[in-house]
């Protein structure tokens, strides 16, 4: 459902002038997405959404600027498809099996999304432990591992 929510938050700002959160929850609700506004909160920050000035001198919410090498889904795509073995969760921490040598290239690729739910990574050679802030937020990220990899 995330995953869903946020790619249709991504084609609202694509087609839409929404200058507020309270909007842009709005249009959600209307599109069938039944969220809170700290959910919408979360999601600005997930997806880097920022603010830019329109030339009628309003602002509107667009897509940050890609990071290159670093974004999601070139970096992820290429370093979990490539290495990862097997993953599961406990809870709030997800243990991460790779190839031998490749588990601090996938806790790093989980390091450079900067997600506000990821508490830390520690990887040793084939193992990478992530925690994160809690169960719920372990389950999502274990889903999207899992259709990254599908």
């Amino acid at each position: 459902m995330k995953t869903q929510r946020q790619a249709k938050i991504m084609e609202i700002i694509s087609t839409q002038d929404i200058e507020t959160q309270e909007q842009l929850l709005q249009t959600l609700q209307a599109e069938g997405f039944l969220c809170t506004q700290a959910t919408v909160s979360r999601d600005i920050k997930e997806l880097r959404i920022v603010k830019e000035l329109t030339s009628f001198g309003t602002y509107r919410y667009t897509s940050a600027a890609k990071e290159g090498p670093s974004t999601f889904s070139t970096r992820l795509n290429t370093i979990f498809r490539e290495c990862i073995t097997s993953f599961d969760y406990a809870q709030n921490i997800i243990v991460i099996k790779t190839m031998p040598g490749l588990a601090s290239a996938a806790a790093s690729a989980v390091d450079a999304m900067a997600m506000s739910v990821v508490v830390g990574t520690l990887a040793g050679d084939d193992t990478v432990f992530i925690v994160m802030r809690d169960n719920n937020a372990a389950a999502a990220f274990c889903g999207e591992i899992r259709n990254l990899l599908s």
